[in-house]
């Protein structure tokens, strides 16, 4: 086999020369963890329509160190089971575990703060290459690292111990945490959520911090970092852009059929204030997903080829549908929530106080609500009470 230690230095170098990489304990730890140990057996790599299946047994050594130190995120399973073995020709799939760009794995772990002695509770195992920094960090046993899919798991524990590290690999719902091994001072989760789960925040030390993506669409999604308090209560702010895949429990299901069907009866329809065109863009995308937490934007086309356009809430049986007319824009709506209207009021807000960033987010977590305000802008504020 192949020394990888040429390719884990080089990896550093580049993530410090990018700002990402600034601590000294993790500056060691991505020299001395061998990322390929944690891509077994194999990645799909993405051909635009097709992922191509790599694998270090079919592989030249030094070949597969390259595929193994990219800087981007590696897809390891597609449609929950099936794996790059299992696969000798380029196959279609939807990725549901991946080694995450390293970028990422490392700037969220800076994030943290970690000091000697922490305890560290991770939601999403995945490979387990970002446990694996932090063992390097805080030693095994103060790394809990959750994750929902059996298979995954298994693989991630085993590259683990391939690593030295004997952790504490759980199977499960990582919504619920692991109370076993709490109380943590920090969480961090490497998937997304709807909301941050309060049984996380009643796990986590006061002053401990969580760190998570939240938001359901493929993007526009938000990484929020929250201290807990004294109180069992949560607060903080979005602190950047961030992408993951959902977690599996909260997974949307996509919503098919005939769409014609769904939208036949409306209650309303008018001109749009703003196109929903708008909805493309990152922070757009973001208050949409604050302003109706459980939509879906849905794209699909007439056979003459024809764009339309769709927001649909299949829990309370509501949706929007676009049409456009050269520059301007009509929505029809139906059902209990009128869903553009929520998102329109939002989006008009944003574009009045300056079209601020998502880094402007704050969020304020309690058993009972999820509560979000944008920095100095009382009206663009929204209370989800929960359950």
């Amino acid at each position: 086999m192949n020394d990888s230690a040429p390719e884990r230095r080089r990896l550093a170098a580049r993530l410090a020369q990018n700002g990402v990489l600034t601590s000294p304990w993790l500056c060691s730890a991505v020299e001395a963890v061998p990322r390929e140990l944690f891509l077994h057996p194999g990645v799909f790599l993405d051909e635009g329509s097709t992922w191509r299946p790599v694998t270090a047994a079919d592989t030249d050594p030094a070949e597969w160190l390259k595929t193994a130190y990219r800087y981007d995120t590696l897809t390891t399973q597609l449609d929950g089971h099936l794996t790059a073995d299992q696969a000798s020709d380029p196959v279609q799939g939807v990725p549901t575990s991946s080694s995450t760009a390293p970028a990422t794995v490392v700037g969220m772990i800076e994030s943290l703060g970690l000091q000697a002695g922490h305890r560290v509770l991770e939601i999403g195992t995945g490979t387990g290459y970002s446990a694996a920094l932090m063992c390097h960090c805080l030693g095994a046993d103060n790394v809990t690292t959750v994750e929902v899919d059996p298979d995954v798991a298994q693989r991630a524990d085993a590259a683990l111990e391939r690593a030295g590290f004997w952790t504490w690999t759980v199977t499960g719902d990582g919504l619920l945490g692991c109370p076993r091994n709490a109380p943590y001072d920090r969480v961090i989760a490497t998937c997304a959520v709807r909301r941050i789960p309060h049984t996380w925040v009643r796990q986590t030390k006061p002053g401990g911090i969580i760190l998570s993506t939240l938001g359901s669409w493929p993007y526009g999604t938000g990484l929020a970092k929250v201290t807990v308090d004294d109180n069992g209560n949560a607060e903080g702010r979005i602190i950047g852009r961030s992408s993951f895949m959902q977690a599996r429990a909260q997974a949307v299901v996509p919503v098919a059929g005939d769409l014609s069907a769904r939208t036949a009866y409306t209650d309303s329809e008018r001109g749009t204030r703003v196109p929903p065109t708008m909805l493309d863009d990152w922070m757009p995308a973001f208050l949409a997903q604050l302003a109706v937490p459980r939509a879906q934007l849905v794209r699909a086309a007439r056979s003459d080829g024809t764009k339309l356009l769709y927001l649909f809430d299949p829990e309370r049986e509501s949706f929007a549908q676009f049409t456009a007319d050269g520059d301007s824009w009509t929505v029809r709506q139906g059902g209990p929530v009128a869903l553009w209207d929520d998102i329109e009021e939002a989006l008009v807000a944003w574009q009045h106080a300056g079209s601020p960033d998502v880094d402007t987010v704050q969020l304020r977590v309690t058993p009972g609500s999820h509560t979000y305000w944008i920095d100095g802008n009382p009206s663009l504020c929204w209370e989800h009470r929960l359950a």
